[in-house]
């Protein structure tokens, strides 16, 4: 049993239950949140397939590199049948972009479009997008209700509690949205000045579910089942977004689910089992972008697959500094030779470190 699921049955009944943003099932209640350069379309199969994700969503999406053609950009919108239902999310300080944007997203597939008011890296901030419309409620209402306007499937807007402690603009900002159209919204529980530090204040987003009729979908410090059921308990929201928890961990997502419809704790996955997925991930994106480049790309997260088991560190080392799919299969390989079955000693196995991921 994933030692971080509680062990009593009475503590699995179910805690929360399928809910629909427009149209849209969301089963199991657990959300994998848009990351820039990891939610790409085969990790999203993965969490998919292995984590059973209610809703996947795609990397932040420049609704102005498609404005002018970019087919590096658009080429970030194609999503596979089997990750459905997708949510693709974009980003962009311009209605008229914005509208086009969600148009294609559309086009590509998307069973729903989110709005990007939560990321504060300054490449974004800069143009007026992302947490900059926070500070800007007139153009962020523009730019939702020309999304919404050009969209045939639900609009969800994800967003932060503010930019700043004192200026805390989320709760005026979803009434807003939702009188324009908006069908959901995911809180993360920091403000656009905190980044990924400090800690998620879930306070804010019970204002927030409290503030609308709509569902609401929590976001920030959700590593584990128990995260999960403490966030829900507390704040009374929808459903569960979980980030980087899952980033090489797939399993963490799974669990989550599980915990929260009341289904029986899965097994840990074995050593050899996430080796598989790793080279899945890799195998799959080289087939989007070519071997050299996602070789190169997942370099720094191939390594979250094996986190804890024996010769990991060595195995890290190894694949910065290949450039090819047979060299990390070798290592791989050289890494998985102990590969147990499910039900052999725990120790046996990979067992990821504890960490505090934001």
């Amino acid at each position: 049993m994933n030692p971080a699921t509680p062990s009593d049955p009475s503590l699995r009944e179910p805690l929360a239950r399928a809910f629909r943003i427009g149209t849209v099932a969301i089963d199991p209640p657990v959300l994998l949140a848009p990351m820039a350069d990891v939610t790409n379309r085969p990790f999203r199969r993965l969490c998919k397939r292995i984590g059973g994700c209610g809703l996947v969503c795609t990397e932040l999406v420049s609704a102005q590199a498609l404005w002018y053609g970019s087919e590096r950009t658009r080429r970030m919108l194609e999503v596979a049948q089997d990750e459905q239902p997708v949510s693709i999310q974009i980003f962009g300080a311009s209605p008229a972009a914005m509208a086009d944007g969600a148009r294609a997203a559309v086009d590509a597939g998307a069973a729903i479009v989110d709005i990007n008011m939560g990321c504060w890296v300054p490449k974004v901030c800069r143009q007026g997008a992302g947490a900059a419309l926070l500070r800007e409620p007139a153009a962020a209402m523009r730019v939702v209700e020309a999304v919404v306007r050009a969209s045939r499937v639900p609009v969800t807007v994800k967003l932060r509690a503010g930019w700043s402690p004192e200026e805390l603009t989320a709760v005026s900002l979803v009434r807003q949205f939702e009188r324009l159209g908006a069908r959901a919204f995911t809180l993360h529980a920091r403000t656009a000045q905190q980044g990924f530090t400090g800690s998620a204040d879930w306070r804010w987003i019970t204002e927030v579910k409290e503030a609308v009729g709509v569902p609401v979908v929590g976001n920030g410090d959700v590593r584990t089942p128990l995260d999960a059921e403490r966030m829900l308990r507390s704040t009374g929201c929808d459903g569960v977004m979980v980030g980087r928890a899952a980033i090489g961990n797939p399993w963490a997502v799974r669990d989550i689910g599980a915990h929260l419809t009341g289904a029986a704790a899965p097994p840990a996955p074995t050593r050899e089992e996430r080796l598989a997925a790793a080279l899945e991930h890799l195998e799959g994106l080289a087939g989007d972008y070519g071997e050299d480049r996602a070789v190169r790309h997942l370099r720094g997260q191939l390594p979250h697959y094996f986190r804890g088991c024996p010769g990991a560190a060595s195995a890290r080392e190894k694949i910065h500094h290949t450039t090819t799919i047979a060299g990390v299969r070798e290592i791989l390989a050289a890494l998985g030779s102990g590969a147990v079955a499910i039900g052999r000693a725990p120790e046996d196995a990979c067992t990821p470190a504890k960490r505090a991921l934001p």
